[in-house]
């Protein structure tokens, strides 16, 4: 089903699949599992979804049920991400509106990659694309998360927090939208312990990258 290669100085990781619908969370599993085997975490959330979607696209255009080839390849800051199929029908980026081969699929990668494109090969074709781990991104999430507590508590009418006592005024309101957020995932059928698990575990993956 999978393999992985490490010769020294280079890694590569191939994933034998069926196209079917349940195939592509399992991709995503191993995708997410492999790049932290590697110490990548950082590529996990961009890698996965663009994995579930070329996935989805072979499902749709290609046929349930064909066979198909994932390729995940480090090298240095950027991930290589090849997805290879049995159908030489060569997709093309259109309108983002329009329902055609992985239209989607390209949309995305043209959004998220550095570099992508599709290539011909022996027994098909290969759509591939490179993601790059941008070094400000953690700064940027701080600053979302800021900026987002400092909504919260403008939305409930809270005065803005002496310069002395901010860092523990924040804290707190923290925890209030964290508590908020599990209301509002159990209103929805969800699981509040769960996401709290998954969480940390983004935390922790993207804390021992950095």
């Amino acid at each position: 089903m999978s393999g992985c290669e490490d010769n020294g100085t280079q890694l590569r990781s191939v994933l034998l699949f069926e196209a079917v619908p349940t195939a592509v969370r399992g991709l995503r599993e191993a995708v997410r599992s492999q790049l932290a085997e590697w110490g990548l975490p950082a590529f996990s959330e961009e890698a996965e979804l663009v994995v579930s979607e070329l996935a989805s696209n072979v499902i749709k255009h290609v046929g349930e049920g064909a066979t198909a080839t994932l390729v995940l390849e480090p090298a240095g800051d950027r991930l290589r991400i090849e997805l290879h199929d049995k159908s030489d029908r060569l997709p093309v980026l259109i309108s983002a509106g329009c329902d055609d081969e992985c239209g989607r699929g390209l949309h995305l990668l043209a959004g998220l990659a550095v570099a992508w494109g599709t290539v011909p090969t022996a027994t098909g074709k290969a759509v591939w694309c490179e993601l790059s781990v941008d070094p400000e991104e953690q700064r940027r999430r701080v600053l979302r998360g800021e900026a987002a507590l400092t909504r919260y508590r403008h939305d409930l009418g809270a005065p803005a927090p002496l310069q002395s006592r901010a860092i523990q005024i924040l804290e707190e309101s923290a925890a209030d939208l964290i508590a908020d957020l599990l209301h509002w995932v159990a209103a929805q059928g969800g699981d509040p312990d769960g996401l709290l698990d998954k969480a940390q575990m983004h935390f922790e993956a993207e804390a021992e990258a950095a």
